[in-house]
């Protein structure tokens, strides 16, 4: 049935729960499993939200944020593949700095995925309670078939 299944990790445990039910529908059909992980950049005027200045990140400070969440991307990814059991499953790993639901719905798209496997609530569940799921957006988005994870 499924021949291309993209699996959108955040470190979350409803992502690790996604990535179960996506290893199970992978052995059963062998699709290529995508590890994808999203890292949001945070915005110009941090420091207005934090208390501090509202000067905008110089080119190094940038530079330095970029390549400690391409870091905890690898993290994230790594955790994920250890959580299962991905033996005889081919895996393929994205890592992409911007907004997580646009960047899911694009990936699917560029890859033709069957579906995506996501979990329904992140890491930043707060966050999605106020201004709407990544879940809720990709179901709504996505042109493939959209398996959402409790």
């Amino acid at each position: 049935m499924y021949k291309s299944i993209l699996v959108p990790v955040d470190g979350s445990s409803h992502a690790e729960k996604a990535l179960a039910v996506a290893v199970q529908l992978a052995k059963g059909t062998s699709a290529t499993l995508h590890l994808m992980t999203v890292a949001e950049f945070p915005p110009d005027n941090l420091g207005l939200f934090t208390g501090g200045t509202p000067e905008p990140f110089t080119e190094e400070d940038r530079e330095k944020l970029a390549a400690g969440i391409k870091e905890e991307a690898h993290k994230v990814i790594d955790q994920a593949r250890a959580s299962v059991d991905l033996e005889g499953i081919e895996v393929e790993e994205v890592t992409r700095q911007g907004s997580p639901a646009k960047l899911i719905v694009r990936e699917a798209e560029n890859l033709g995925v069957d579906a995506i496997v996501i979990g329904s609530r992140g890491v930043s569940d707060v966050r999605g309670m106020m201004f709407g799921s990544v879940s809720h957006k990709v179901s709504h988005t996505a042109d493939c078939s959209v398996i959402t994870v409790t």
